[in-house]
């Protein structure tokens, strides 16, 4: 079993870590590739790139011009402790034990527009490069180009491995990194709605938090067949027999 999840636009590097235990992002030349050319955009153009504010043009500037490898504790976190967004507070794993940060290890991949896939414990500097980003390199018209064929052949290869199957919990954006059609394992696609005005909606806020509380809740239990996965109870969710259709998953909210 292996989950996808999508990154987090918030960061925490201030924070110490509450594991000394890290690895190193498997795509790092790739990274340093795609950081040079990040280097040469001043914070006018990042800002239009990314379609940010001038003050965080600025501040992605600056990370870009400080991101060097190699990597190491001293200027460097692990991703699923710096990243901080919705998807993070649902899975918190600010509180997980050694042992279960070591089964995140083996279950949980993140993508990223700069890292490609991380491993929860591999160390990251601070960044922001959006998958969705209109960033031509290397002869590719954009991320999902430069990165997609990487990702889909090592996903596949860490998927024989381990067994499947894959659980998409990452948002859209990300998961469009992945040739789904190249996947050779089984896709779940669990999709989390809460209970508005008598019908069942994706609200994100509350499906980005219920990614990572899923998350949460293969780890802890240690979850290895998928069957189980439909015992998934947390913050009021419940597998809604009716409204799933084969592999599309859902869980649902009755607030």
């Amino acid at each position: 079993m292996l989950i996808l999840l999508s990154p987090a636009k918030s960061l925490d590097f201030n924070t110490k870590p509450t594991t000394e235990n890290y690895t190193q992002p498997a795509f790092l030349k790739e990274s340093r590739q795609l950081n040079r050319e990040l280097k040469k955009l001043s914070p006018q153009i990042l800002s239009k790139l990314m379609s940010i504010s001038a003050n965080l043009g600025e501040l992605n500037f600056e990370r870009n011009q400080k991101w060097k490898t190699p990597f190491s504790p001293d200027n460097a976190k692990q991703a699923v402790l710096a990243f901080t967004g919705d998807v993070y507070q649902g899975l918190q794993a600010t509180d997980l034990s050694e042992k279960e940060l070591e089964i995140a290890q083996t279950k949980i991949r993140i993508l990223s527009g700069l890292y490609g896939l991380l491993k929860p414990l591999d160390l990251i500097q601070p960044y922001r490069l959006e998958m969705g980003t209109k960033f031509g390199i290397d002869g590719n018209k954009d991320l999902y180009e430069f990165w997609q064929d990487k990702l889909t052949k090592t996903i596949n290869k860490e998927l024989k491995a381990s067994g499947g199957p894959l659980i998409n919990l990452a948002s859209n954006e990300y998961y469009k990194a992945v040739d789904s059609k190249k996947i050779k394992a089984d896709i779940i696609s669990p999709a989390f709605k809460d209970l508005k005005n008598g019908q069942y909606k994706i609200i994100s806020f509350y499906a980005k938090k219920a990614r990572g509380l899923m998350s949460r809740f293969i780890v802890k239990n240690n979850i290895t067949n998928v069957g189980d996965l439909k015992a998934f109870d947390l913050e009021g969710y419940y597998f809604n027999n009716d409204l799933s259709k084969g592999k599309n998953w859902v869980f649902t909210r009755d607030h």
